[in-house]
């Protein structure tokens, strides 16, 4: 075994050409092995296994410098590097980041897990390169789907003009998450039916040099083409054509399903007993896609929009056949989405984009000046911003809250349950006044309350679900089962409290806080996202002049990586111990 003795890249270099297909052969192995426990990028990193082998075969990192887009390709780049231990042994499974990471290696050079962002941090490299007058390679790996996102157009038609060497690796497995959508595409399309040769080369038009690989897992070959592009002084493109999930079945035959793979078998690729729900349950993904194709069966005008990922709103690929026009994916492209659906708006459509808070930042200018400026009626579904939603520092989800609330005219909304959330996704989609965001509940999974009451306008006004007196909590969104768990355990130490769902995320209900300030002395706010500029921050400034002790609950606004949600509330006092705690010393002091 050859990949157990790799400690470095340098082992890589110093091996004889014949060990390369067995070292690919394990790394794939050991891909498909630690993704089946831990979950993971797992078509994805198979789709560049022979690359990155080939790549650590001819240059030199740290002194050479990898830049790999997104970095969910980056597991056999980690394995070459000396935390092969990380994907060999079980007991160590999960010890290394999904992501490029500088703390974990030198030869990491940057956190992230956002897309569309190698080459333009590959011109940055190379430009301070040549400032410092050093000599050394730069090689950005940007995959096709990443190149739908406009941040690549804007580092590929600066990197035209560095007049100096670059190496920019277009991994072309024709997928992004999903399937990929855009012109360039039909560029791309013609470059691998004719062998490189096609006039349509979207990369020559820039004025790039170019180099097409069509078997992207030929290990022998891409050294050779990489070897042959080492030490170029000018910028290049090596267009390889390769398989999203190669060599593990499975994943080769669904590369959506597997682009990011729950826990499996690896004999059969059938998911673990226990570790996600079945397509068919109940949850929040599919009960929007079945809600908007109601309306898209009864209002003309509805559209739903994604930026890649399709799944996230319920939209299978069969849900998306049926909705034919009426489901549009912009590929991976954040900014132009919320353009995109401006302008469906303006046009009179009833558009409804569903996005990860995560990448909904990447759209922060597109929010605030095209569609806040111009109050249009968009509903935004926000998923993924909760604790509970991705761990990894590159994918938190839960600063939406801040972000949001500093935008104009927007109506945040915090559903507390499945009816809530699909009531408001209505009203939403019927409502005049302007732009209309839904926090998509995950805490709970998918809770049901027997006992919701819909509201008439959803941009005004809380819920009180119970009346008390001395202690008053505001539980935001998917925080309410906590909130009612604190309820009883106050109720416990003879308080009865009054417990609030204040469906509104950035925008405190005056009235009420001012009748809760009179009637209590003591205001908890719980909220499942930061703490700094969130929605306790913004009760407790309403509060300022009021004789009332008012205590925050929320995350800290900090880079957490990797964290295990219960132990991070912990910390935060974000239990039923905990808030308990600090009221009834509030109210004995």
């Amino acid at each position: 075994m050859y990949l157990e003795h790799i400690s470095s890249p340098e082992d890589v270099r110093a091996l004889p050409e014949s060990a390369l297909p067995a070292l690919v052969s394990e790394v794939r192995t050991a891909i498909v092995e630690s993704t089946s426990v831990t979950g993971g990028h797992t078509a994805s990193n198979l789709a560049t296994v022979e690359l990155t082998v080939a790549l650590h075969r001819v240059f030199e990192t740290p002194r050479d410098k990898i830049v790999f887009d997104v970095s969910h390709q980056s597991y056999a780049h980690k394995m070459l590097t000396g935390r092969a231990a990380a994907y060999l042994d079980p007991a160590r499974y999960g010890e290394v980041s999904g992501f490029s990471n500088p703390s974990e290696s030198e030869h990491d050079l940057f956190s992230m897990g956002h897309t569309s962002t190698s080459v333009s941090l590959a011109c940055g490299l190379a430009s301070a390169r040549d400032l410092a007058g050093e000599k050394y390679d730069v090689v950005a790996v940007i995959g096709d789907g990443s190149l739908s996102g406009g941040l690549a157009f804007e580092g590929l038609d600066n990197a035209a003009e560095l007049g100096s060497g670059l190496i920019i690796v277009v991994n072309d497995n024709e997928w992004s998450i999903a399937p990929n959508h855009g012109g360039i595409y039909r560029s791309l399309a013609e470059l691998r039916a004719s062998g490189g040769t096609s006039p349509d080369n979207v990369f020559r038009a820039l004025g790039l040099d170019y180099r097409y690989l069509e078997d992207g897992h030929d290990v022998s070959a891409l050294v050779k083409a990489l070897s042959e592009l080492r030490g170029t002084d000018h910028p290049a493109v090596l267009h390889i054509h390769t398989e999203k999930g190669h060599g593990y079945a499975p994943a080769a035959a669904n590369p959506e399903g597997w682009h990011h793979a729950v826990p499996f078998q690896v004999d059969t690729g059938v998911i673990r007993p226990g570790t996600a729900s079945h397509p068919a349950d109940e949850n929040y993904a599919n009960v929007t896609g079945a809600l908007l194709m109601d309306w898209m069966g009864t209002d003309s005008r509805v559209v739903a929009v994604n930026a890649a990922t399709p799944y996230i709103m319920g939209f299978t690929p069969e849900l998306r056949q049926l909705a034919g026009p009426r489901f549009v994916d912009v590929g991976i492209a954040e900014e132009h989405a919320v353009s995109y659906v401006c302008g469906l708006a303006r046009g009179g459509a009833r558009p409804v984009l569903g996005i990860y808070a995560t990448f909904l930042q990447r759209a922060y200018d597109q929010l605030w000046h095209d569609l806040c400026l111009n109050d249009l009626s968009v509903t935004i579904l926000v998923f993924g911003a909760s604790v509970f939603g991705t761990s990894d520092v590159t994918h938190l989800g839960f600063f939406d809250i801040p972000m949001l609330g500093s935008l104009p005219r927007l109506t945040y909304l915090a559903p507390t349950c499945i009816e809530e959330y699909l009531d408001m996704l209505s009203w939403s989609i019927e409502h005049e006044g302007g732009p209309v965001a839904i926090r998509v509940p995950v805490a709970e999974g998918v809770v049901s309350r027997p006992d919701f009451v819909r509201a008439d306008d959803y941009a005004h006004g809380c819920e009180v679900l119970q009346e008390g007196s001395d202690v008053a909590l505001l539980a935001l969104g998917d925080f309410l089962p906590l909130g009612e768990k604190i309820a009883d355990s106050l109720a416990e130490h003879g308080f009865h409290a009054t417990l609030v769902n204040p469906r509104l995320a950035t925008t405190p209900d005056k009235d009420l806080l001012g009748r809760l300030a009179d009637g209590h002395r003591v205001i908890v706010t719980l909220e499942d996202g930061v703490l700094d500029g969130g929605f306790g921050e913004r009760c407790a400034r309403e509060l300022a002049a009021d004789d009332v002790r008012v205590l925050c609950y929320g995350l800290p606004r900090a880079y957490v990586d990797r964290y295990e949600p219960a132990e991070l509330l912990a910390r935060c006092s974000l239990t039923v111990e905990g808030v308990t705690n600090d009221a009834l010393r509030a109210l004995r002091s």
